[in-house]
């Protein structure tokens, strides 16, 4: 899954970085290796968010797919 991320210059120093296809997710680092690393394990823990399992019906299915 490849997913655009908007980096910012820290007035503090540093970076910090937003990723716009999934609302909340964002992080920071000092320098621009350790913000990768960041954005990996922000990026996985934005996505594993538990969510109750909804219950199907006669008037809707639940898919699961990949990306």
């Amino acid at each position: 899954m490849k997913l655009k991320v908007v980096v910012h210059e820290a007035e503090e120093g540093g970076f910090w970085a937003e990723v716009p296809a999934i609302p909340g997710c964002a992080t920071q680092g000092e320098t621009m290796e350790e913000l990768l690393h960041n954005l990996h394990e922000a990026v996985e823990g934005c996505l594993s968010v538990d969510v109750a399992e909804p219950k199907p019906d006669e008037r809707k299915r639940i898919l699961e797919i990949s990306v």
